[in-house]
């Protein structure tokens, strides 16, 4: 497979010695070898014969899968503007733990017959060091019959978060080609991107795709698979929202069979360098935290920015308020979550550290490079799931026993350049402002702050490596992570020791910066459930999710000062406390005749002044009014406090009155709750949109794009004290039809929050 005369160049600088293939370290300076497995795209049976070097650098191991002997130097690059297919690549960065990113191109022969091929790094390829053998990994399709059921979802939860994001650079077919879908144990990878046809795959192909696995799924989720490859092919689900949401149900369902431990071991320390240390970690540095038995295991890094001006404050204060947030979280129990909400509040969390700062260097009246700020980065386990939040360079990595992953990309101008499509990443590094970082905390008001967030589903042991560019600087993560981190997972060295020797590492082998680290050692214990998980599929409205791995320059800090995480009510539906529908009926004659007696009888009296007089011991018991948006019933008037979003990027504007037209049951009885419908009165406000200091915590949506319609659908969760006050029932109604404005009638497409 190799060419024994083959050798492989150390990446030191001040070294370069050539060493042998087989060897994991530099004979010389004892520098781990790098070893870049690219992957070949091109038109034709293969690259070159296996044992053949190409351009006097790359090794032939197989049709198309290349080691770049010389990992040091540059490669190659062409010029953007003539591959515009190459774009889609760089655009999709955010993306790149399941895309392939651009490594160089190879340029094979001479005049007009030259080939252009593209290198593509991080492939999904399964090697094997002992015996020097690489393949590809597996297809999704052959490895799914050996999957657990948390898998097989996982992988379909992660294929629905692409979709988006692969179908707006026409490259969706990707995830419909089995060659090219892959898996790295939990993780789906592609080998490269597959560039759609004239017309783009729709939901519906998906659901025909799936419909494919449905024969091998697990006993616990086969009926869960095949009624949603159904609903795909229908039109049923008709969005990759509506997708999500469905499917983080199912492994809600599924999670209940998976049993976390977790450990977590911060360290940091000031490095040979520096006269102070201005990062800050929680738990504390050298603290061990295990859960159970602790309640939250929240680990944050932050690396401060502003050296004696105040980069200590800046990360100490950020690590101080975030442990405030996140403490009233965590109160709520995880399989009453709303997943979208926590990372919403995750994010605002954030927010509020970064205002805090900023408000600090406001008072201070601190300016430009003067002021203080610190980047981030943290991580929450809950249950099945990790939430990662950052912003600046400090960085997540993910560790399993099939590789290493960073989830993070760097919010700075390297990354913005590729993520615009205006440079590979390798070439955009060698900018001399390429480190500079374009967002951190405290430098402006929220408002101009972009988080980026993400969740992950766990279904196998893992590590979770937090860092400040202090040990990931220079690619020491990447070169360290197999013998310092992997044992671990295999029970092989204790976590604080691992601890102790990256810190080590990052002042022997950096030592340019102050360093700080957080492990976060994540075990899971798996049994297949006896039960059937079943898919609850919306008929009227879709399930609003977030797709999260997109979120960071686009995202938007939501809520209000009171805003909190969404509880999600039992899985019973609530029944309702309305009259049997029998009886509804008759009971409206009654007092329709009633009413219409009490007229007739009003106007033949004659008409005499209204006196008001104090109630007399023998005068009936005074009835107090009982409205309340705990016992709404037809006929009830309520009013929003502030916009409520609603159906698709639609707002309900503050002072909207809505009278309560029945109760009926909800959908989906996985959320207890029953839907209320309707009727829209009145507004008070004529506002479309508001765009307001995050720091006080309002929110900042964007316009109605069509007017209200006169019905809408909303969950009785979202009904609550923050949003919604109630009309006294001797208050005057603005519902009457005297009132009422006229009211647009578009298309019904009503949809509950």
């Amino acid at each position: 497979m190799e060419n024994d005369a083959a050798t492989l160049y150390c990446t030191n600088e001040s070294c370069q010695a050539a060493n042998p293939l087989t060897h994991k370290f530099c004979l010389r300076c004892s520098t781990p070898l790098t070893k870049n497995y690219l992957w070949a795209v091109l038109d034709g049976p293969s690259v070159g014969s296996p044992g053949e070097i190409l351009a006097d650098r790359y090794l032939v191991l197989d049709k198309f899968v290349l080691l770049d002997t010389k990992p040091g130097l540059l490669t190659l690059t062409p010029e953007l503007d003539h591959l515009q297919p190459l774009k889609a690549y760089l655009r999709l960065i955010p993306y790149r733990l399941h895309v392939p990113q651009v490594y160089g191109v190879l340029f094979l022969g001479d005049g007009a017959s030259h080939q252009e091929i593209l290198l593509l790094e991080k492939p999904p390829l399964l090697v094997d060091e002992k015996i020097q053998q690489v393949q590809l990994a597996g297809e999704l399709t052959t490895a799914w019959r050996d999957a657990t059921s948390m898998r097989q979802l996982n992988w379909l939860w992660q294929i629905a978060h692409l979709w988006q994001p692969l179908a707006s650079e026409g490259v969706v077919s990707s995830l419909l080609d089995s060659s090219v879908l892959r898996v790295e144990g939990s993780l789906v990878r592609l080998l490269e991107l597959r560039f759609d046809a004239a017309t783009s795959p729709e939901l519906p192909q998906l659901g025909e795709f799936w419909q494919q696995l449905v024969h091998e799924a697990k006993p616990a989720i086969t009926e869960f698979v095949n009624e949603v490859s159904l609903s795909l092919i229908q039109g049923k689900i008709n969005s990759t929202d509506q997708l999500i949401g469905v499917l983080d149900r199912g492994l809600a369902g599924l999670g209940r069979s998976q049993t976390p431990s977790i450990k977590i071991i911060t360290k940091t320390d000031t490095g040979p360098s520096r006269q102070r240390n201005e990062d800050s970690c929680s738990p504390p540095s050298g603290t061990l935290v295990s859960k159970p038995p602790q309640s939250t295991a929240l680990a944050i890094v932050c690396d401060g920015i502003g050296g004696h001006e105040g980069g200590n404050v800046a990360s100490n204060l950020a690590i101080e308020t975030i442990q405030q947030q996140v403490h009233q979280l965590t109160k709520v129990p995880y399989d009453h979550i709303d997943p979208s909400l926590l990372l919403n509040d995750l994010e605002k969390a954030v927010a509020i550290a970064n205002d805090k700062i900023s408000q600090r260097n406001d008072s201070e009246n601190r300016q430009g490079r003067q002021r203080m700020g610190t980047t981030l980065v943290m991580a929450l386990p809950v249950a099945h799931e990790m939430y990662i939040t950052h912003v600046g360079d400090s960085r997540a990595y993910w560790i399993t026993r099939h590789g290493c992953y960073q989830v993070t990309l760097d919010d700075d101008v390297a990354s913005r350049e590729v993520r615009l499509g205006y440079a590979l990443y390798r070439e955009a590094v060698q900018q001399s402002s390429a480190g500079s970082l374009v967002q951190a905390l405290g430098m402006g008001p929220s408002t101009s702050l972009h988080p980026t967030s993400g969740r992950f589903m766990l279904d196998e042991d893992a590590v979770f490596l937090l860092t400040s560019d202090g040990l990931s600087d220079f690619d020491r993560v990447e070169e360290y992570w197999e013998t310092e981190i992997l044992p671990i997972l295999v029970g092989e060295v204790p976590i604080a020791n691992v601890a102790d020797r990256l810190v080590e590492i990052a002042n022997t082998k950096n030592g340019h910066d102050n360093v700080t680290i957080a492990l976060v050692h994540y075990q899971v214990q798996y049994w297949e459930p006896e039960i059937t998980i079943k898919a609850f599929i919306p008929e009227s409205y879709s399930a609003k999710t977030i797709d999260f791995a997109s979120r960071g320059t686009d995202s938007i800090l939501l809520g209000s000062p009171n805003h909190k995480t969404q509880v999600i009510p039992d899985t019973e539906p609530a029944k309702s406390s309305g009259l049997p529908l029998q009886w509804i009926v008759p009971l409206i004659f009654v007092l329709a005749a009633g009413a219409l007696g009490l007229f007739v009888e009003r106007v033949r009296l004659p008409s005499v002044p209204w006196i008001s007089s104090p109630p007399t011991p023998t005068s009936s018991p005074t009835i107090k009014d009982t409205r309340s948006l705990a016992n709404l019933s037809p006929g009830s008037v309520i009013k929003t406090k502030k916009a409520i979003s609603w159906g698709n990027k639609q707002l309900i504007p503050p002072g909207t009155y809505l009278e309560v037209l029945e109760k009926t049951s909800n959908p989906q009885p996985v959320t207890g709750n029953f839907l209320v419908p309707m009727r829209v009165c009145a507004s008070n406000s004529t506002q479309s949109s508001a765009n307001t200091n995050k720091s006080a915590g309002t929110t900042s949506v964007p316009p109605n794009p069509k007017p209200l319609p006169a019905k809408v659908l909303l969950d009785s969760s979202k009904i609550n004290p923050l949003s919604f006050s109630v009309l006294p029932e001797d208050a005057p109604s603005p519902c009457t039809p005297a009132t009422q404005p006229p009211v647009p009638q578009p298309p019904d497409d009503s949809s509950p929050t």
